[in-house]
């Protein structure tokens, strides 16, 4: 199942790049988000629950023992050798620049990391922050800039307690093109609300700013949420994989040739999961989307 014939992964990218194999590692540094600290809301997107993605990356403490834990796990499985420092859990520039510069230099510190991957809010990046990333840039580290959009439509950021609407993430990336940074968007399929057709239309309206990458995954329904309890009343429907490889294909085909692909699907922790149950069977997933892309 050769994926590279039909999209530009990022994995790909890095080694065409960079020479060699290059692994993301996530680090915490215990931020939060406006949507959780009470600046603009409380209880974060409804279908947030950081453990559920990985409870050994999300685990927050030193940044150096974080790091070097995590190359001796990636290392053994993957034989890589140099790694980008992932700050993934909430909003990683949602705090005083300063103490942010004081973060990502500890990640940079270690020899092997040669650039920073910052997820974040579009309502998150105020043009000190910008300058900072862009500043690591300058000095020759990787350096993308992720930021979380989800959707293009605003009914349904208000329906996740998003916090924030379609005119920020807007802003965001013009401010963040002017400083030369690279940009990877996120985007969730199976919305509450939302039909995959919306995410086909979301994906053209984030395609038509220009940004350089995007990740696409299924909406997860987790444990300890908001969307869980939802759920459990019958009001979010669940996505099939059906309906998710079939949107996916088509966002492929009408993919810029240089466009990179971050991620393709997302499976998360068995233990959180409750809906759907396909999202676990990733290569599964992966195998029905590349025969799509095959009989196409």
């Amino acid at each position: 199942m050769d994926m590279t014939r039909y999209v530009n992964t990022f994995g790909r990218y890095l080694r065409a790049k960079h020479g060699e194999k290059v692994h993301k590692i996530s680090v915490n540094a215990s931020f939060t988000c406006p949507n959780r600290d009470g600046s603009k809301g409380i209880g974060g997107c409804t279908f947030c629950n950081n453990d559920s993605f990985s409870p050994k990356n999300t685990e927050s403490g030193d940044i150096t023992d974080q790091i070097i834990a995590a190359k001796q796990r990636v290392s053994e499985r993957t034989k890589a050798k140099k790694f980008i420092a992932y700050f993934q859990s909430y909003s990683n520039t949602y705090g005083d620049p300063e103490d942010l510069k004081r973060y990502y230099d500890e990640a940079l510190s270690d020899p092997d990391v040669i650039g920073l991957a910052v997820g974040t809010r579009p309502d998150c990046v105020p043009d000190p922050v910008l300058e900072l990333l862009s500043g690591y840039q300058s000095q020759g580290y990787e350096v993308w800039l992720e930021l979380g959009l989800q959707s293009s439509f605003d009914e349904s950021l208000i329906a996740i307690n998003r916090g924030h609407g379609f005119a920020e993430y807007v802003d965001a990336v013009e401010r963040a093109r002017k400083f030369g940074l690279k940009i990877c968007t996120h985007l969730i399929m199976g919305l509450p609300g939302e039909e995959p057709e919306d995410t086909l239309k979301t994906f053209d309206r984030v395609i038509e700013l220009g940004v350089d990458a995007i990740k696409v995954h299924p909406l997860h329904i987790v444990k300890g949420t908001q969307l869980a309890r939802q759920w459990k009343q019958g009001q979010v429907p669940e996505l099939t994989v059906e309906q998710y490889t079939d949107t996916l294909a088509e966002i492929i085909r009408r993919a810029p040739k240089d466009l990179l692909f971050h991620r393709l699907t997302g499976s998360g922790e068995r233990q959180y999961l409750l809906a759907p149950d396909w999202v676990m069977n990733k290569w599964d997933v992966l195998g029905t989307l590349y025969r799509k892309l095959e009989a196409a």
